[in-house]
């Protein structure tokens, strides 16, 4: 049991007290799972390895490990320890935390935004996890095999242009979604990220050796691995800065919720690392197995969003076993996808507990159900709204359809900010005591945490923010 800076127990019992009714994860491992199913998704099998190949290969990838160890995981520790310091959802373990301070309670809308924009970002992410689903019985039917370029970019256009098969699977991943949540830590959460994410590490094995007889893993290792400092621009380091805070889920309260339900005796620090070093070690095997593959067909490894639905699937189409080996990796593409829904839906179903008292079945599909309804605008605007840009009057928003309104608002907006917010909230106005309380730290290692959470950090993702916006 911590004691808060006051000296007084109370706080700290009643937290722990209403951690458990709510439940906690059975154990580190439970939590780390959980943790790296979150951060290991779309943004490691899908985006690292096409911005990777953008920005010339291993002098990026140097910048990107760097950038994990500057933002990523100090932010990381921070909201972890929010969580857990408030034991409730975002916006209350915030809240709680000001009221037994005395600080601005408007330091809660820091929770608001994380939980917002994870909702935003769950309704669009559930479409793309359609496309994935829908990509699997594409590959195992053989609809690919021997398929020309135009060919495959038919049958991406058409995924596309047709709303009513891009609804019903982006209503497929809605459910399995919802199915996992609505049935609470221990035998939703804890039990789906117990078999997804091995499941996730198994698939992925595979690729990679797959990967490894098509003659060309010598040279995707060394485009990964050799850096090239002549071809990063001062625009690829804020790219590499920018994804090191997309990919561990940060900005999106997730990293809250899932400390809210973190035991005590439980190091915040140990297990932050951890995530980290996986999260990244999976984005970097993501690039050894679809690096090869791209390589030995001759195709371009920065080839955009279309790498994993168009390049990819041209290249598996031509390989032999391309057949099955395709259909594993789209199948891992779900499995990652699916355990980072899991954790974008998780904030907004928790405070719907708490504020409303609805239980967990009900709160699962309220907000579930109008997420869902959100998605159907994205699905729309690839197709039948294709031409509707809302604030398209706005120069730097012209032309952007809803789907790419709600990609550039949250990945550009919300996430950093929320960042910078979290970072500001534990450098400059939470107790000292309390963090150093729930940290368990060295002296020393607390000390270099809190100077880079306090000065490094805030001005690294300031930076980002204003570049993005510009």
């Amino acid at each position: 049991m911590s004691v808060t800076s006051s000296g007084s127990a109370t706080y700290s019992d009643a937290l722990e007290g209403s951690n458990a009714k709510r439940g906690l994860w059975s154990s580190r491992f439970a939590f780390i799972l959980a943790a790296t199913g979150s951060a290991v998704g779309l943004g490691n099998i899908w985006k690292f390895p096409y911005v990777t190949g953008e920005n010339g290969g291993g002098a990026f990838v140097l910048v990107y490990l760097l950038c994990i160890a500057i933002v990523g995981i100090p932010i990381m520790m921070a909201e972890v320890m929010i969580g857990r310091r408030g034991g409730r959802s975002p916006v209350n373990s915030i809240r709680l935390i000001t009221e037994r301070d005395r600080l601005n309670p408007a330091w809660k809308l820091v929770g608001a935004i994380g939980v917002l924009a994870g909702f935003l970002i769950l309704s669009f992410y559930s479409v793309i996890g359609g496309w994935a689903i829908s990509y699997v019985g594409t590959t195992a039917s053989g609809q690919l095999a021997g398929q020309s370029a135009e060919a495959v970019g038919a049958i991406f256009s058409g995924l596309l242009s047709n709303p009513s098969t891009l609804m019903l699977w982006h209503t497929v991943f809605m459910v399995l979604v919802m199915i996992v949540v609505a049935r609470g830590v221990r035998s939703g959460l804890e039990r789906a990220v117990s078999i997804l994410m091995p499941a996730l590490f198994v698939l992925l094995l595979m690729v990679v050796g797959y990967a490894m007889t098509t003659g060309h893993f010598g040279q995707a290792a060394a485009f990964l691995f050799q850096p090239d400092f002549s071809k990063l621009t001062t625009s690829g380091v804020l790219v590499a800065l920018g994804h090191a805070f997309f990919t561990l889920s940060l900005g999106m309260a997730v990293m809250m919720a899932y400390g809210s339900y973190l035991p005590k005796k439980i190091s915040i620090a140990k297990t932050s690392i951890t995530v980290s070093v996986i999260d990244t070690g999976v984005a970097l095997l993501a690039g050894l197995a679809i690096f090869p593959i791209v390589f030995a067909n001759g195709l371009e490894p920065g080839a955009g969003p279309g790498l994993i639905f168009q390049t990819l699937p041209l290249a598996f189409g031509q390989m032999p076993m391309g057949t099955l080996f395709g259909t594993l990796f789209f199948v891992l593409l779900i499995f990652a996808a699916w355990t980072s829904g899991i954790s974008l839906l998780e904030p907004i179903v928790e405070w719907l507990e708490e504020q409303k008292g609805m239980n967990r079945t009900i709160s699962t599909i309220a907000a579930g159900g109008v997420c869902w309804a959100l998605g159907i605008a994205s699905v729309l605007s690839l197709n039948l709204w294709a031409d509707v840009a809302p604030l398209g009057f706005i120069p730097m928003l012209e032309g952007k359809t809803i789907f790419d309104l709600l990609d550039f608002f949250t990945a550009n907006i919300l996430l950093p900010l929320g960042g910078l917010l979290v970072a500001l909230f534990a450098g400059w106005v939470m107790s000292r005591q309390a963090m150093e309380n729930e940290l368990s730290l060295s002296p020393t290692m607390f000390n270099l945490w809190f100077i880079i959470v306090r000065f490094v950090t805030p001005v690294a993702v300031a930076i980002v923010f204003i570049y993005n916006l510009m």
